[in-house]
């Protein structure tokens, strides 16, 4: 008490000092502050000086089992305000022990005093106490220090608890509020000559920050604000832990339904050891049931009871992709799974990774470690080729680069605010100048950085574009007309669920950030993919945004590319703005038809007319513009070979027929198949004759679907 009264009387809170006083005598005592003058005198000058304070402060004894049930003034009031007032850095009197001894003897429900405790604590770390002296600073707890509350975790394969719950939440709670503190204040902290380190991520990867979050979502009533600040926190250094499917994933593996089935538990699933699942792949390929019989049965577990089993299931995954195995098998290795991502993410994506590794690569196979992942996430993607055929393993291979992508993110700009030292180093003596270079070196490594991960994101995305494309087999397939068996093996019915999950997550990264959808599309992709982009991604409509600006690049590729894309999303968004996109489009053509080479107009035409049977499909008012268009490049192109023994003649007064008495003349032509010629005469035949044709055959589809509706 006396102690309290001193540091009060230090700290010159006076009303805190009426409170305590009050509070101890249980009745309301009317006393002046400035009667408490000579009081404070001998308190801070005879009695209880600063330095006797935090001497004896630091040797009174922890609460014992602290929670909110324990009312009244505590030492944890003491040191607060010592730490506040910064004595035991004025003094250099080391707090951690007392702090790290505190945090372990707590208990729900949490008391009121500790978050603030740890915040200040902190502070005291990351900031001197005076500019005079920048070295007074208090010591952070130590890695060994940190790993002992959270040894026992179901993660480290141990039931035994050596510490409360709460405890190891306020250590995680310490921790990443740490590492935000000094990625905050590392502007401040590079001209510091001893600055505090952060945390290794050998230590970040040991402690299973899921798992706790899971357990703080259940004790949500008992720890006050300690849930939402860590859900804060861990959005903002490990956005990768709060993607939402995982998000919704929990609440199913939680929910009432997945209860009612542990309840269903018998003792012979308890009994399956993960030896025996080991021995029961080992004869995977004579013997499915015995295998499919444990897996369902681990179904039944827990998240936290399945974590001996994910060393097991993760390096058996490359079996599955043999031929013959049951689709059942893949969907339930698939569940078990999703089901362990929920406790222990970041070490289950590690071992996942690293068992799906090409089997050429098993040889001299790379055990890559969570920072490799973190610095390239396209590693993920450099797996067995069998798996972008195997929707279940490619599911869970797209969550993984998913989360990767994410984490890439938050570790490249926590990266650059750690090595911002680094421009202080290097740049002059002088202050006006060194604070000018400073902030230009700051610009241009942000956007190296934003350069990078655009670089990396549309990698990623033309990966798996690639990935939709049909093999050589599934195209001889469907050309030949023989259709597979509607089984297992279907490799027609495997390729439309990946190309569903691929379009799914680009849908997720294009509304993340559409500059990724630009990015894309400016550079590019085969023109017989947009059918399935157009129609699988939702959010392919805010490409809209951009296509005037791709049309207007100078390459050619990219203005027929902007011309197919339009095409397509005329048919899927019949908006007024594709409308004026459209109208914008068709000038263009025109425009060009005036300006292109022979040889261009070719490359050019030959691709883009067919599109603008969709831009009258999807809107009938431009017919007008088409037709008109249509019977421009046929009169230049039919101009340009009026020397040749060639007659075009009647080719243009057929097209001008067409537009003039459509009605009378599509009954002769019920398909543009009919005067087209062959593909080998095509050939032979002059690039301007071949666009007559061209013109003639989209003028009969564009007929044929106005009088047919399709």
């Amino acid at each position: 008490m006396l102690l309290l009264v001193a540091m009060y009387f230090h700290s010159n809170q006076l009303s805190a000092i009426i409170d305590l006083v009050c509070s101890t005598l249980g009745m309301k005592i009317v006393i002046k502050p400035s009667s408490l003058s000579r009081m404070k005198t001998i308190f801070t000058q005879e009695i209880f000086t600063e330095q006797v304070v935090t001497a004896h402060a630091v040797r009174v004894p922890v609460t014992s089992t602290l929670s909110a049930n324990i009312t009244g003034f505590l030492p944890i009031h003491c040191i607060y305000q010592l730490l506040r007032s910064r004595a035991f850095t004025k003094h250099k009197v080391s707090i951690k022990d007392w702090i790290y001894t505190q945090i372990c003897e707590t208990t729900t429900p949490l008391h009121q005093q500790l978050l603030p405790l740890i915040d200040v604590y902190i502070n005291s770390i990351i900031t001197p106490a005076s500019k005079s002296s920048p070295e007074a600073t208090n010591k952070p707890i130590t890695e060994q220090e940190i790993l002992k509350v959270f040894q026992g975790q179901p993660v480290e394969n141990s039931r035994v608890k050596h510490y409360t719950i709460t405890a190891q939440l306020l250590m995680l709670y310490y921790v990443l509020s740490y590492e935000e503190a000094l990625l905050a204040n590392s502007k401040s902290l590079a001209a510091m000559r001893r600055k505090p380190r952060s945390y290794s991520s050998a230590l970040m990867d040991q402690i299973p920050i899921k798992y706790l979050i899971r357990q703080a979502q259940g004790l949500q009533q008992e720890l006050g604000g300690l849930h939402s600040a860590l859900l804060r926190l861990l959005a903002t250094n490990y956005p990768h832990l709060c993607i939402v499917d995982d998000w919704i994933c929990e609440e199913e593996i939680t929910g009432t339904d997945a209860l009612l089935r542990r309840m269903l538990l018998t003792s012979s699933a308890k009994t399956h050891s993960p030896k025996q699942l080991q021995e029961a792949y080992s004869l995977l390929q004579s013997n499915h049931t015995q295998v499919m019989q444990i897996l369902e049965q681990l179904t039944l577990l827990s998240a936290s009871d399945l974590i001996p089993y994910a060393e097991v299931l993760t390096s058996n995954m490359s079996q599955l992709l043999n031929v013959g195995v049951p689709r059942r098998i893949l969907q339930t290795v698939s569940k078990l799974w999703m089901t362990l991502n929920t406790v222990m993410p970041r070490r289950l994506w590690v071992m996942t990774v690293n068992a799906l590794q090409p089997s050429w690569k098993l040889v001299r196979k790379h055990n890559y470690k969570q920072n490799d992942l973190m610095i390239d996430p396209l590693i993920v993607l450099r797996c067995d080729a069998r798996i972008q055929r195997c929707p279940p393993l490619m599911d869970i291979t797209l969550h993984m680069l998913n989360g990767y992508l994410l984490a890439s993110k938050a570790y490249l700009n926590s990266y650059l605010k750690e090595t911002a030292d680094q421009d202080m180093k290097t740049s002059p003596n002088n202050a006006a100048a060194l604070a000018g270079q400073v902030e230009t070196m700051e610009v241009t490594r942000e956007e190296l950085k934003n350069a990078l991960l655009a670089a990396q994101d549309s990698a990623a995305v033309q990966i798996l574009l690639e990935i939709c494309l049909p093999s050589e087999e599934e195209k001889d397939q469907t050309s030949t007309g023989s259709e597979a068996p509607e089984g297992e093996n279907s490799l027609l019915c495997n390729l439309r669920e990946v190309q569903c999950l691929i379009c799914c997550l680009l849908h997720q990264m294009f509304i993340a950030d559409p500059n990724i959808a630009k990015l894309v599309h400016f550079q590019g992709y085969p023109c017989q993919l947009l059918p399935l982009t157009v129609a699988g991604i939702p959010s392919m409509h805010i490409c809209l945004d951009f296509i005037p600006e791709l049309i207007a690049q100078p390459e050619l590729e990219k203005q027929i590319f902007a011309i197919q894309l339009l095409s397509h999303l005329c048919i899927q968004y019949a908006l007024p703005k594709s409308l004026s996109v459209a109208r914008l489009a068709i000038n263009v053509m025109g425009t060009l038809l005036t300006v292109l080479t022979q040889a261009k107009r070719f490359t050019f035409f030959m691709p883009t007319l067919p599109c603008l049977v969709s831009f009258c499909q999807a809107f009938p008012p431009l017919y007008e513009e088409i037709m008109s268009l249509l019977i421009q490049v046929g009169q230049v192109c039919a101009s340009n070979v009026a020397t040749q023994t060639r007659d075009v003649d009647p080719i243009v007064t057929r097209l001008q027929q067409l537009k003039e008495k459509p009605k009378e003349i599509c009954g002769t032509y019920k398909s543009s198949s009919l005067i087209v010629v062959s593909v080998k005469d095509a050939e032979s035949l002059d690039p301007d004759v071949q666009i007559c044709h061209r013109v003639e055959s989209t003028i009969i589809d564009i007929i044929n679907m106005s009088v047919t509706g399709i």
